[in-house]
């Protein structure tokens, strides 16, 4: 399995990786209505997951595929430790924030609901809760995962954020 996700990642990184994205979007949302929320199959909202698994693969797949490369080729100190920091407060201060803002903002539109009431009821809380968990596993992803692993990395360890973002989502 891994190896042939390996030469999808080679042949079509961007569709690979939003693809994964999509699905582990999706798997986010699933957890957060039947582990968190425990609404049953019965009200489980396909639409909502849907829509997390849009986001995932039109959005946040091609959108860190693409930053991770620019992190990689633009920020280089002769410091490996110097690099990782500054790959991890440009990670967070510039495109863990916008993503963030990009994500509420996208998720009310998709429901018919007003992205600026969705950005003041969430946003702040949202991104106090990113910056307890991303900085760490960002600078154990940049010191030691390939570029072309990097979006899977986050992909994984979103499983339990996405869960997050969703049930946030859904009560602001």
């Amino acid at each position: 399995m891994l190896r042939w996700y390996q030469a999808r990642l080679a042949a079509r990184p961007l569709l690979t990786q939003s693809i994964t994205t999509a699905v582990l979007f999706a798997t986010g949302d699933i957890l957060a209505q039947q582990f968190v929320e425990n609404v049953g199959s019965d009200k489980h909202n396909i639409a909502r997951t849907g829509r997390m698994a849009l986001y995932g693969g039109a959005v946040f797949g091609p959108a860190a595929t693409m930053w991770y490369k620019v992190l990689q080729n633009r920020i280089n100190f002769r410091s490996q430790t110097g690099t990782i920091v500054a790959r991890v407060l440009a990670d967070q201060t510039i495109f863990a924030s916008t993503n963030l803002f990009v994500f509420l903002s996208t998720m009310a539109v998709l429901e018919g609901s007003d992205p600026r009431a969705k950005l003041k009821s969430t946003y702040a809380e949202a991104l106090k809760k990113n910056w307890m968990v991303w900085p760490g596993v960002q600078f154990v992803n940049f010191r030691y995962v390939p570029l072309e692993h990097r979006v899977m990395v986050v992909n994984v360890v979103s499983i339990g954020w996405n869960c997050y973002l969703s049930y946030l989502n859904s009560k602001g």
